[in-house]
Parts: structure tokens; C-alpha cells; sequence
């Protein structure tokens, strides 16, 4: 048997996706394994490159193996892609790989490609046990309890938020929280309001916030904040929580350093695609029980590809920076603007009929329009097309949100690119 028939044969008989390839991602070798892992992402691109496969869910591979400068080694392991947005495990969760990629010569890469999409679960739910463990134990000088009600209203002080803050029981219970807590952080204005907090943990179940907070005697210290929505709560028109005080002696950078991983997109700092999914569930389920809108923006940047190939990968990450930043400064409290792969964005917004969705998406269009980026060959310019969906155009599910807004997105490129679909009445 010939070195070539060990090597069929190994990669054959492999419990995971095994791949060979070349500096540019053509594939040469390709086990069964992989190619089951491979075609979801790929899509119409098929698996002949893996770079070009791999695009829209894990656009950094190729940038990873690019910026590899030594002849051999690893070049990243067990990188995390959450596949697609319509294929979920049984528990509703996302099915997410780890890909692992080396370099074995000038010209020859290996990647390898599982499902860790159990694991992730797991982890998930060891982060939750955690959150609560290190909010009680972990460096802890006191620790201040606080039961709130939907509208913000203190319902309860435990005798440790007494001695922590000063206050007395009698001097918060029946007070609004933002009357007791501080409004600011070294003197500027807090991201979110009391009311944005409350409304975020409802959304995702939990909301961490750490800034300096001050005593009844005027003496600030620095505190961790964590809000949770109380899970025996059975109304979800008049939600309860618990907010749980930490003196913590100084900034707990790791904390916001974990969050900031877990929920941004790597090169843009928009919301990652995995944190998307997450939101988009939580905020289906209750616009849903509450008979509010949901509407969902996607939006695809006109001829990236050929941006990315006259100009260098650098110019097309600078610009994707911007179109985050953009989204950013678009996005109004409670909605979400994320990165979903490669060159598509995706803004939720909750409580927002199709009308309103289709203003705020002509706003994201003419900002991303008036985009000038400086480049070595002189200056960058960038449109998008976008498509728009309501949850009441569908047929009850996110999937079909996703597919409506998605359709009226390709309506829009094919009708002359830069433009939104459907257009404002």
C-alpha cells in the first residue's frame, strides 16, 4: 500500500472532518466527515475552496492563515463558527463547529472540522452557575441583596445592603432604584438607563454592570451590579428581579473582558452571530406573548468580494469597522445590531412595525452611503442593500422571519443594489 493509500485511507476511517489544503484554500482532500460539516456553510459557493466555503459564517480563517508567518505550525485550534441560523440541535440551540488549522509546508495546510455543539451547551450552562457562584463568593467584602419590581420600584433590602451602602431599609423600599443608586460612572453618563437594565435582564435573564456607586455618608466605592430576572416569576407583564451588590476592591476588567468574548463579533466589536440567536429567541418569545412587533434588517454590502480583491483584506476589514460603528450609532435601546458573517449585518428590532424597520433601514443605507475610506489607491466608497421583514408577515416563526427578510434583501440587489426592500409606502 502506497503512502497515498495510508493517507486515503486514514482520513477515511477519521471520527472528524479532515481537510487538505493549499496556501489559497483550494481543497485537495476532503473526507466524508468534512464535507457533512462543510456544505451548510458553503452553500452555493460549493467546497472547492475552503476559504470561500467557510466565508459568511468564519470569514477570520482566512485572515488567520494570511497573517501565518512562520514555514510550519498551528495556526488557530478549536475555533469556534456557529454554522447557520436555521440549523439548531433539539434544544434549540445553534449547531456550532470547532475548527482547528495547521500549516505543514509553504503550500500545504490541514484543517479539521467536529461538532461541539453539545459542549457549548454545557459550557453555557456552567457560565450561568457560575455568574451566580462568583456573584455571592468571589471576592466578595459584603454582599447587598435587593428585590425589585418590573417598574423599577425597590421591594425589598436584605441587612447586608444596610451595612454595605448605609442606607436604611425604610429609605429604599418603596423607592424608585435609579433614586438610590448612581447615575453616573466617574462622571459620565451609564450606557443604559435603570429602565434600559431592567428591560435587558427580562431580555436576556441576567444584566452585569460595574461602576462606582456611592454610600448614604457620600464615600464611592466601586461596585458590580448583577440584575437577574427571577425565575419563578409567572407574569411576564409585571416581572420581578434580584440584584445582587458587589464592594469589589477594584474594576474587574476580566469581567467585562469575558462578556465582551462571549457576545462580540471578533474584528467589528458588533454583536456576534451565536449572541444574535440568543436575542433573537428571547425577544420572539416575548413580542410574541405580549402582541408587540419584531422586525428584523439584514443587510449585505454591494460587491464586497471585488472590494476585497482590488484592495487588500485590510480595506475590506476597515470598512466592515465602519458598517458596525454605523450600525451601532443606528440602533435604538433594546434592538440589536449584529455581524452574521462575512459581509451581512443584521439589526433586530423589537416593538418596531415593518414601517418603522423600513425608516431606520434607509437611515443604515444612506449613512453606509455617504462612507469615504481612505486606501492606499485613493478613496473607498461603500452601499448595501437591505431587506426588511415584520413577524406579522410570517408564519410564526423566526426561521420565516429570517427568510422573508433575507428574499427581500436579493429583491433589492437584483432591482440595482443600494436600495431597501420592500420600500417605504
Amino acid at each position: 500500500m502506497t503512502d497515498e493509500d495510508d493517507l486515503l485511507s486514514f482520513m477515511y476511517a477519521c471520527p472528524f472532518g479532515l481537510i487538505e489544503l493549499d496556501a489559497l484554500g483550494d481543497i485537495g482532500l476532503i473526507n466524508p466527515h468534512a464535507m457533512k460539516h462543510l456544505l451548510p456553510l458553503a452553500g452555493a459557493h460549493g467546497v472547492e475552496n475552503f476559504f470561500t466555503a467557510t466565508e459568511k459564517y468564519a470569514p477570520e480563517l482566512r485572515n488567520f492563515a494570511d497573517g501565518f508567518a512562520d514555514p510550519h505550525g498551528t495556526i488557530c485550534d478549536g475555533h469556534r463558527i456557529v454554522v447557520d441560523l436555521g440549523q439548531k440541535s433539539r434544544d434549540g440551540r445553534p449547531k456550532v463547529l470547532a475548527c482547528s488549522l495547521v500549516k505543514r509546508g509553504p503550500n500545504q495546510l490541514i484543517a479539521t472540522l467536529s461538532d461541539i455543539s453539545a459542549q457549548v451547551a454545557q459550557e453555557d450552562r456552567m457560565r450561568q452557575a457560575d455568574t451566580w457562584f462568583s456573584a455571592l463568593i468571589d471576592q466578595i467584602n459584603d454582599h447587598a441583596l435587593l428585590t425589585v419590581a418590573g417598574n423599577g420600584t425597590v421591594l425589598s433590602a436584605n441587612p447586608s445592603f444596610v451595612r454595605q451602602t448605609g442606607y436604611a431599609a425604610e429609605q429604599v423600599i418603596g423607592h424608585p432604584l435609579e433614586t438610590i443608586l448612581s447615575a453616573t460612572d466617574s462622571g459620565e453618563q451609564i450606557p443604559f438607563s435603570i429602565a434600559d437594565q431592567l428591560s435587558l435582564a427580562s431580555r436576556d435573564g441576567w444584566h452585569l454592570f460595574e461602576g462606582w456607586e456611592q454610600r448614604a455618608n457620600g464615600e464611592r466605592y466601586w461596585c458590580q451590579r448583577l440584575l437577574v430576572a427571577r425565575a419563578e416569576q409567572g407574569d411576564d407583564d409585571d416581572p420581578t428581579f434580584s440584584m445582587v451588590l458587589r464592594d469589589v476592591p477594584e474594576p474587574a476588567e476580566k469581567t467585562n473582558d469575558l462578556i465582551e468574548l462571549l457576545t462580540r463579533d471578533y474584528l467589528t466589536g458588533a454583536t456576534n452571530r451565536m449572541q444574535f440567536q440568543k436575542v433573537l429567541k428571547l425577544e420572539y418569545t416575548r413580542c410574541l406573548r405580549r402582541g408587540q412587533p419584531l422586525s428584523l434588517i439584514i443587510l449585505d454590502l454591494d460587491e464586497f468580494k471585488a472590494l476585497n480583491d482590488r484592495h487588500g483584506h485590510p480595506a475590506g476589514d476597515a470598512v466592515l469597522k465602519q458598517v458596525a460603528r454605523i450600525g451601532a450609532d443606528c440602533t435604538p435601546t433594546r434592538a440589536i445590531f449584529a455581524r452574521l458573517g462575512g459581509e451581512e449585518f443584521a439589526l433586530l428590532a423589537p416593538g418596531y412595525p415593518l414601517s418603522e424597520a423600513i425608516d431606520l433601514a434607509e437611515t443604515l443605507r444612506r449613512k453606509i452611503a455617504e462612507l469615504h475610506i481612505a486606501v492606499p489607491s485613493g478613496q473607498l466608497n461603500v452601499t448595501t442593500s437591505l431587506g426588511c421583514a415584520e413577524l406579522s408577515e410570517t408564519d410564526g416563526s423566526t426561521d420565516d422571519l429570517i427568510a422573508i427578510a433575507d428574499r427581500r434583501l436579493y429583491e433589492a440587489k437584483r432591482a440595482g443594489r443600494d436600495r431597501v426592500a420592500p420600500v417605504a409606502a
